[in-house]
């Protein structure tokens, strides 16, 4: 698996714990071996631009997923799983930091941004959150991959809860 992470923010993170936390996910989810990842750590304001460049929304988010290839996790155990790129998720710890410091069971900022990984990457998968069935799928899943992590590490304390929407 081949997995950029690129910190643009000036805001030091934990870039290990972001590479971890997105290929456990993506072996989690059987994306191919050789299939490519790009994260980029920007700063508010860089978030902010691509906010209201690609979803005409005002401030800056948390996580914005930029699909590529759209690959699928295959659907049967046996099926080959495709090559490609998976695309670009674009992280910001500011963002993160507030998120974590609100969230019903406080977590830093690193855990808020390795709990944004995971989302970005289902994301990229095609999974979505607009219906309550859809958002119900996807964060059990995203809690499901976030808590094997954590306990993979030997992590202890309650996972993040997730706080995007």
């Amino acid at each position: 698996m081949s997995i950029d992470v690129n910190n643009e923010s000036g805001t030091e993170v934990d870039e290990q714990a972001v590479l971890d936390v997105a290929r456990y996910a993506l072996a989690r989810m059987r994306i191919h071996p050789l299939s490519e990842l790009s994260v980029i750590v920007v700063d508010a304001e860089a978030m902010e631009q691509l906010h209201i460049q690609w979803m005409d929304l005002p401030g800056p988010t948390d996580v914005m997923s930029f699909p590529m290839d759209e690959l699928r996790p295959p659907v049967k155990d046996e099926e080959e799983p495709p090559q490609g790129l998976l695309g670009d998720i674009v992280l910001c710890p500011e963002v993160a930091k507030e998120q974590g410091e609100q969230a019903p069971t406080q977590h830093s900022m690193d855990e808020e941004l390795q709990l944004l990984t995971v989302h970005g990457v289902l994301h990229l998968l095609g999974y979505d959150h607009e219906e309550p069935d859809e958002k119900a799928e996807m964060f059990g899943l995203q809690a499901a991959i976030v808590d094997g992590w954590r306990a993979e590490k030997g992590l202890t304390g309650p996972s993040p809860a997730p706080t995007v929407s």
